[in-house]
């Protein structure tokens, strides 16, 4: 289902409130888990589970701005526990839902993962050998998330009733930049740091925490938006279903505020990061040690806190009537160039790897550098076209991207935007890190050619384009409110 700019045009000039007018919220949260061994996704190698774990989730929450009977604008956002949304999930979902549920535009649907690297892969066709049986097949499994996905979407739509909101920001050091310099200039993901030649860690993180929070009229907490800039990957590695650390964050929030707390987990901008340290692990360690906690339970322990530390003072001002406004365009971003020295590279390795089984997925992966290479070159390659949200809640200023993102390119969307607080939501999407120039140069995984779609240039259209909506959306080109 493609999404028309005549729409876009059409909805910002209709749905933009005059004024202010009562929001409606619904939340719900539907289990994803599968009950049979699947393959699990996010590493170049085959792993099938072995066992559940953990319990994975999707969790939707469904907003809508009325003046009486008439609807302004809405938006239902889905956050899954997934390495990240493939391609043809969302649309999918919305052919399975098309005319089921009155007054929902699904274009205003969207889905988010939380890169978990310990859930099931959503490709049709993964680029690894699979076995031949005892394992749920992906076809399956995506047959089983739609129906799924469907669910939490029409609950959460059905269910929406009037509300307040609120929002905070607390701070948990969770994302730690995972690339390291050396002194030649360049760069390495996950790059030794105890050696001479190294020289600094790459880019900065984002320690702050933005939170949503949701109550009926009764003050009741029903829902929350967690916007964590950093991925779930501190138990990557292993064989098993696990949602990482938004399992024990979950966990803890409804222990506290109620078991029917619906926790929507949101990744910022955190391409270049993890939650894992690069120095000072035993130092890290000790602290654990002493607190008697895993590295998991220690990063559930810095987000519930910043959590905290939000709803002490969000819980102060709520409000009913924030204005809604949802935008939905199609960027059109321009590929990332193939240089001459890169495909020279890319041959190269793809002749060491041909032929080996083992290899498959590293093969393929640059086989797709010289495939972009030729479509180029001959004309045929069209730029990448992706789906940006655009949301002003009251205050709050909400962007999404399909991209594991750079930190630095939130920083300059936060930066520049009019609200009071903004929230950026990465891997709305099939994923493809979105590197800086700066990492590009440093070259290394997460940056070199064969990990991106779309370079630098696409990432700064990227920013200008969210935050020129932005502006236009608060209606001035200073950055003041309405």
């Amino acid at each position: 289902m493609r999404i028309l700019f005549a729409l876009s045009l059409l909805a910002a000039c209709c749905t933009l409130p005059g004024h202010a007018a009562q929001l409606h919220v619904g939340a719900t949260t539907v289990d994803i888990t599968p009950e049979e061994p699947v393959a699990l996704a996010g590493q170049m190698r085959t792993r099938i589970s072995t066992e559940n774990a953990t319990r994975i989730h999707a969790v939707a929450v469904a907003l809508e701005s009325r003046d009486g009977d008439k609807s302004l604008d809405h938006a239902v956002t889905v956050s899954c526990d997934l390495v990240a949304i493939r391609e043809g999930i969302l649309e999918r979902l919305r052919e399975r839902l098309d005319g089921k549920l009155e007054g929902l535009d699904l274009n205003k649907v969207f889905l988010n993962a939380t890169h978990t690297h310990t859930g099931p892969v959503t490709r049709e066709n993964p680029n690894y050998t699979l076995p031949d049986s005892g394992l749920m097949r992906p076809p399956a499994y995506i047959e089983f998330l739609i129906d799924k996905l469907a669910e939490a979407v029409t609950e959460s739509w059905n269910n929406r009733q009037p509300g307040k909101m609120g929002y905070g920001q607390g701070q948990a050091v969770v994302a730690q930049n995972r690339r390291a310099t050396y002194a030649d200039g360049s760069a390495k993901m996950y790059g030794k740091t105890n050696t001479p030649d190294f020289r600094t860690i790459e880019g900065r993180e984002d320690h702050n925490l933005d939170v949503l929070f949701f109550w009926n009229m009764q003050d009741e907490l029903i829902a929350t938006v967690v916007n964590v800039p950093c991925p779930s990957q501190e138990v990557e590695g292993l064989s098993v279903i696990h949602a990482d650390f938004w399992d024990p964050v979950r966990s803890q929030l409804r222990k506290k505020h109620g078991e029917n707390l619906h926790v929507v987990a949101w990744v910022g901008a955190a391409g270049d990061v993890v939650p894992r340290p690069m120095f000072d692990k035993k130092a890290d360690e000790r602290m654990r040690r002493l607190r008697g906690l895993t590295r998991l339970e220690e990063m559930a322990r810095r987000v519930v806190r910043g959590w905290e530390e939000a709803y002490e003072v969000a819980k102060k001002e709520p409000v009913s009537d924030p204005v809604l406004h949802h935008r939905v365009e199609t960027l059109e971003l321009p590929l990332r160039a193939v240089t001459a020295e890169e495909l020279a590279a890319t041959k190269a390795e793809m002749a060491k790897l041909e032929g080996d089984p083992k290899q498959i997925t590293r093969y393929r992966w640059n086989q797709r550098v010289v495939e972009k290479h030729a479509a180029m070159e001959s004309g045929e390659a069209e730029p990448y076209q992706m789906e940006l949200h655009v949301l002003r809640l009251g205050d709050v200023a909400i962007g999404t991207n399909p991209f594991e993102l750079f930190t630095a390119y939130g920083d300059q969307m936060k930066a520049r935007s009019p609200a009071v607080q903004t929230f950026v939501i990465q891997l709305v999407g099939s994923g493809s890190y979105l590197p800086t120039s700066l990492a590009v140069r440093g070259g290394g995984y997460s940056a070199v050619i064969q990990s991106t779609k779309v370079g630098p240039v696409g990432g700064q259209k990227l920013v200008d384009a969210t935050v020129a909506e932005w502006l236009d959306i608060w209606g001035s080109e200073d950055g003041k409110s309405e």
